[in-house]
């Protein structure tokens, strides 16, 4: 009889293979392999062709996008974009709309159909205060307590979804930003079973992030618009998380001290942010993540969205 080929236990052979792999886990992340997960973009009607937003992706080491519609550009479109990209494009269900605007019956019909369709991976930012954007973009200034803001709570509860808040912090004024801020706690507080995430750090300065942080353990944080690109070409109040190309410090530790709590995003809305500006972006927070430890690089890179958002 000839004897097949020797194998290990089962148990040793786990075991092994746990090994291995803890082994992989622990060596440093190069910068050059690092890989992103965009949790939140939008796109309108300047991007002509929807497939620049994966051509984009693939060439700069973006696997995934939670990708919206704004202005003009339809969820349906979205939608067949998600379905040609083979897993790579997650469609958030739209908030921004005239009727979310005018607080029509309408706004509350859509998302609670949408949200109940199955069709999306995820809810798009909540605009609560938004300052106006030259003529691209209004003033937004709803209070957390409203009852738009809490039919999309709703909506990102019942689809395990984190719940994305857009409030600018910096560019409200002393009465106004103490309200806003009250009732934002509020919100947390009263939501704690629910990941929500603030978009563009809420426009704080470290302290005040750092604080929160340690009393709110449902609060994220989404780094969109914190660099150069966006903070060059602006005269909004925007946080700057960078020193030239590297995190400032305070922030670093930080993102040391809370690495599961800081979330990787674009916010890509025009063609120009699609176009010239998505290279050098992601270039620049490569190089800058890289600098951190490896586990902290991995988790804001794409690991605390795939958390968050279930993704594979």
């Amino acid at each position: 009889m000839i004897p097949g080929p020797f194998r290990f236990p089962r148990s040793v052979r786990y075991g092994v293979a746990l090994v291995a792999a803890l082994l992989v886990g622990a060596l440093p992340v190069r910068a050059e392999e690092l890989y992103f997960v965009d949790a939140h973009s939008q796109v309108d009607g300047e991007v002509r062709d929807l497939s620049l937003i994966t051509e984009r992706m693939q060439q700069n080491g973006v696997r995934k996008t939670i990708l919206a519609a704004r202005a003009k550009r339809s969820n349906q479109d979205i939608l067949d974009l998600a379905g040609r990209s083979g897993g790579a494009i997650i469609p958030a269900i739209r908030t921004k709309s005239d009727v979310q605007m005018k607080n029509k019956p309408a706004y509350y019909q859509k998302l609670k159909r949408q949200g109940a369709s199955g069709r999306f991976g995820a809810i798009a930012e909540v605009l609560m205060y938004h300052a106006q954007k030259g003529n691209k973009a209004p003033e937004v200034k709803v209070l957390p307590s409203d009852k738009r803001v809490q039919a999309a709570l709703d909506v990102a509860r019942q689809n395990h979804w984190p719940f994305v808040a857009h409030i600018e912090f910096a560019a409200l004024n002393g009465g106004a930003r103490k309200i806003f801020m009250k009732e934002f706690i509020t919100l947390l507080e009263h939501n704690r079973d629910l990941p929500i995430v603030l978009m563009h750090m809420g426009q704080l300065h470290a302290d005040e992030a750092g604080t929160l942080l340690g009393q709110h353990p449902n609060l994220y944080f989404n780094v969109a618009h914190t660099d150069r690109f966006t903070i060059n070409r602006s005269s909004e109040p925007w946080t700057n998380l960078f020193n030239g190309d590297s995190i400032q410090p305070a922030w670093q530790a930080l993102m040391k001290q809370y690495p599961d709590r800081f979330v990787f995003a674009l916010d890509n809305v025009w063609a120009e942010h699609w176009e010239s500006f998505y290279p050098e972006k992601v270039k620049l927070w490569r190089k800058a993540l890289g600098e951190l430890p490896p586990q902290v690089a991995s988790a804001i890179a794409h690991g605390n969205a795939e958390r968050l958002w279930h993704l594979q």
